[in-house]
């Protein structure tokens, strides 16, 4: 089997050790990874190209389970790569090709984030009180826009245990200049009742309109839905799973529980069982809408994205070459 990078092993572990953080950075980065396997490959024949990229694939694929964003950005280059060698294209043409597909990745979901800034920005108003959770390149793309089209709101950002992501949400609205309120997780029901709306990421958006986010995101939302505080989900459609169309959902991610308690801890406490879901799953009939570059629509609408950004045809080679199947 072939060695994999050493900048492609670093990208790796930083996105397992989550130094690499949000499902729209780890898919850039997965992309970038493979766009430097292409870059550095010493292969000298097409097949042995190939192999060195599925090497990197598979490695990345380890990292993070519950993101679809990590497998579909590595989808996306792959499928062409494994299709264009069918053809028994040159080494040449396929290396050119793979680089072209990572780069094309990497760009358009820079434009998607920019573009759900610009749709999102409509639905805030002047005066507004809004909440968020975790940290969400998309949803900060929104709130930027909002504020320098000259509206004035303020931000309630929820602390998000255990890592503490909400607080690089909050430092970024801060240095944005956007007013920014930075609350405990367990005070989200005594500051909902206040709130105009609800903004949050996803890192999953499955064929029903539910939605897989950070853990606490459905606690948000049932709040949201109890004080009749509307709740909008900003997803990037590489954000969207396939896989959920064939009867696959995705495996909820548990972290360490060092990430809860230290190690002395733990050992003081030897009956005590730590369990650290990183995600939840948000029904439908909590989300009001959902924000994509490509438009607003309603949770039930997800199953057309998936069907026209895929198309069924390209579902059902997926099944033929399976990214997932790396792993085995």
């Amino acid at each position: 089997m072939p060695s994999t990078n050493r900048k492609v092993v670093e990208i790796a572990r930083d996105i397992k050790s989550m130094k690499i953080r949000g499902a729209g950075k780890i898919a850039r980065h997965a992309a970038e990874a493979l766009l430097i396997t292409a870059q550095q490959s010493k292969a000298k024949k097409p097949s042995t190209f190939v192999r060195e990229l599925e090497t990197s694939a598979r490695l990345l694929l380890e990292t993070r389970p519950t993101a679809v964003s990590l497998p579909n950005s590595i989808r996306f280059i792959m499928f062409r790569v494994i299709e264009a060698h069918k053809r028994n294209i040159k080494l040449r043409q396929l290396r050119q090709l793979a680089i072209k597909a990572a780069t094309d990745f990497i760009q358009n979901s820079l434009k998607a984030v920019k573009s759900i800034g610009v749709i999102g920005a409509k639905r805030i108003g002047d005066g507004e009180l809004i909440m968020t959770h975790c940290n969400s390149t998309a949803v900060i793309a929104i709130l930027e826009t909002a504020f320098n089209q000259g509206k004035h709101f303020e931000i309630f950002v929820c602390e998000t245990r255990p890592r503490l992501q909400g607080r690089i949400t909050a430092q970024t609205l801060n240095e944005i200049g956007i007013p920014t309120t930075l609350i405990v997780d367990g005070a989200i029901r005594h500051f909902m009742s206040r709130m105009d709306k609800v903004i949050v990421g996803a890192d999953t958006v499955v064929a029903n309109g539910a939605v897989i986010n950070k853990i606490g995101t459905s606690t948000v939302a049932l709040t949201a839905y109890e004080s009749r505080v509307s709740f909008y989900v900003a997803a990037e459609t590489y954000k969207f799973s396939p896989e959920t169309m064939l009867g696959q959902y995705p495996k909820i991610e548990e972290r360490d529980p060092s990430e809860i308690l230290s190690k002395e801890e733990l050992k003081e406490m030897p009956g005590v069982k730590v369990r650290n879901p990183s995600f939840d799953i948000t029904p439908p009939h909590l989300i009001n809408l959902i924000i994509t570059e490509r438009g607003i629509i309603s949770p039930q609408a997800a199953f057309m994205i998936i069907r026209e950004e895929f198309g069924l045809k390209a579902l059902d080679e997926s099944m033929k070459y399976q990214t997932y199947h790396l792993l085995s």
